[in-house]
């Protein structure tokens, strides 16, 4: 591998709102349907964790709309308002939190509205689509005060007399002269005066039924056009603020219907509904208001179908490097495959790093532009992936979990049980439970959700996932006598190495978290 092609493998950017729109576009790789189905105008919930390619999905998602000659709606709901500061600030109420959240949401949505106006791609009017926007950004601002009324009125009269005599005498040679000069004036005033002071705290409201009407007037000015309202990074909201910026779309956005929204969160990090007296709710409810039926995380797991996931991340990395060295105007290998085989010493050692990368591509672009540092100008070893797989983990996925000390206690007993004691690299655990420190290790990445609900063929009613040990937990073990033997170890001492619908025999690979608390629980008492 030339220095060239290392130079654009270290410089592949990891983050996609760092990236240029139009790359973003170009650079995307559809996944089996997941283009078709968020490019359809029902509203929808796009989930996926942290590099899993959501921001870079609803990227595509803009540009497909905006070439049909729609309008998205683009808003990264990390950076309106203070979302670190007021939002979070546990001494003002809910309601006023919650409130402030809705108007800096609508404030940013009329914003794009108003760019997109003034870009004259779209053929828009201004003096015909102001009135509207104007009248829109009136029904998200409405403050009242609320507490208690005082009323004062007061009235005040004056009059005032005043009389005055000046007298003047004085001689010359010839004359005497006498001047008298009397002077009455007389001043009248009254003033009436009328206040009214209202005592308590300034409050924001929004008024869901004008915002809705003044939203239908909007669309019907646009001349046809879809509005298509993508809402980005919906899991760095509060948690308990969540649920009253979804009633606001349910409200006044979802009812009009040129209006679709798309909302890219991280599932367990995220609260659409809270219940009320009743039936009555606060939010979304899934699969009723909006869909919730796709998930990043389903699509590029290496071991759901290792062939699709290899052709997946070829592509991936070709299409970016390929969209920076145009930028650079360097050449590089004409397609996919020639580019893989230049990069790396052999196809196994790409299928490696694939398998390193766990099915989520920022992972994967760190990996690679480590490995490009360490073998520079040269092509890529085995030796070099995995110990830039294990740099990256120790880097960034370790560290996270090292703030939760519960959760790596779980992490280091899941990694004996699993790959210690069955040789295995992955484990099932029932469904209908809460597992508050499994998702922390889902999020953090270090847990990989390879397929949901499966039975087992003499369990019938009992579900369970399947969850697989992130590679940089277990790749120093590689090439020795510790090594993970397959994924799943079943009964009778076999292994299943893809994920099957239906486990007959799966009582080895059950892991019991039950056991683990009680270990726990018994390490204190001796502690003690």
């Amino acid at each position: 591998m030339n220095e060239t092609l290392t130079k654009l493998f270290i410089n592949l950017s990891k983050r996609a709102e760092k990236t240029d729109r139009q790359v973003l576009i170009d650079s995307f790789v559809d996944v089996g349907p997941l283009g078709t189905v968020l490019s359809t105008i029902d509203n929808q919930i796009l989930y996926g964790r942290r590099g899993t390619g959501k921001t870079h999905a609803l990227t595509y998602v803009s540009g497909l709309v905006r070439n049909r000659g729609d309008i998205p709606i683009y808003v990264d709901l990390r950076k309106i308002g203070s979302t670190g500061g007021l939002y979070s600030d546990g001494t003002i109420p809910v309601s006023e939190r919650a409130t402030r959240l809705l108007m800096d949401t609508l404030n940013a949505m009329h914003s794009e509205l108003l760019d997109a106006v003034l870009d004259d791609s779209f053929g828009l009017n201004l003096a015909e689509v102001g009135p509207a926007l104007d009248e829109l950004a009136e029904a998200t601002i409405e403050v009242v005060v609320r507490g208690p009324i005082t009323e004062e009125r007061a009235a005040e009269t004056a009059d005032k007399n005043s009389m005055g005599t000046d007298l003047k005498f004085g001689v010359a040679a010839r004359e005497v002269k006498i001047a008298v000069d009397a002077k009455s004036t007389h001043e009248s005033s009254s003033k009436d005066a009328y206040k009214v002071t209202r005592q308590g705290d300034v409050a924001h409201r929004v008024h869901f039924g004008q915002l809705g009407a003044a939203l239908e007037n909007l669309t019907d000015t646009i001349g046809g056009k879809r509005l298509w309202l993508l809402l980005d990074e919906w899991s760095v909201v509060p948690l308990e603020l969540q649920p009253y910026l979804a009633d606001l779309l349910r409200r006044a956005v979802f009812p009009a219907n040129s209006v679709s929204v798309k909302i890219g969160a991280i599932e367990r990090r995220s609260r659409f509904k809270i219940h009320v007296d009743g039936s009555e709710y606060i939010g979304i409810e899934l699969g009723g208001d909006a869909s919730a039926d796709l998930n990043m995380d389903d699509f590029m797991v290496f071991d759901n179908d290792e062939e699709k996931a290899v052709t997946f991340f070829k592509s991936l990395i070709y299409r970016h490097v390929k969209t920076l060295a145009q930028q650079q105007e360097y050449e590089i290998p004409g397609d996919a495959v020639e580019l893989v085989r230049v990069a790396f010493t052999q196809e196994n050692v790409f299928r490696e790093f694939v398998r390193a990368a766990e099915g989520i591509p920022r992972d994967a672009f760190y990996i690679l532009s480590l490995a490009a540092q360490k073998d520079f100008g040269a092509a890529i070893s085995m030796d070099t992936i995995r110990k830039c797989s294990k740099t990256w983990y120790q880097r960034d996925k370790e560290t996270a979990v090292s703030a939760h000390a519960r959760a790596l206690d779980l992490l280091h007993w899941v990694i004996d049980k699993v790959i210690g004691h069955r040789k295995a690299r992955a484990f099932l655990l029932r469904r209908g439970f809460s597992h508050d420190l499994i998702d922390n290790l889902f999020d953090s990445r270090v847990l990989h959700l390879l397929k949901r609900n499966i039975s087992a063929h003499d369990q019938p009613g009992i579900r369970y996932d399947v969850y697989k040990i992130d590679y940089g937990c277990y790749v120093d073990l590689l090439s020795t006598v510790r090594s993970p033997e397959g994924l799943l170890n079943l009964d009778g001492g076999g292994f299943a190495n893809v994920p099957p619908d239906d486990y007959r025999a799966i009582r080895r690979a059950i892991l019991d978290l039950d056991e683990f608390h009680k270990e726990t629980v018994n390490k204190a008492i001796d502690n003690d």
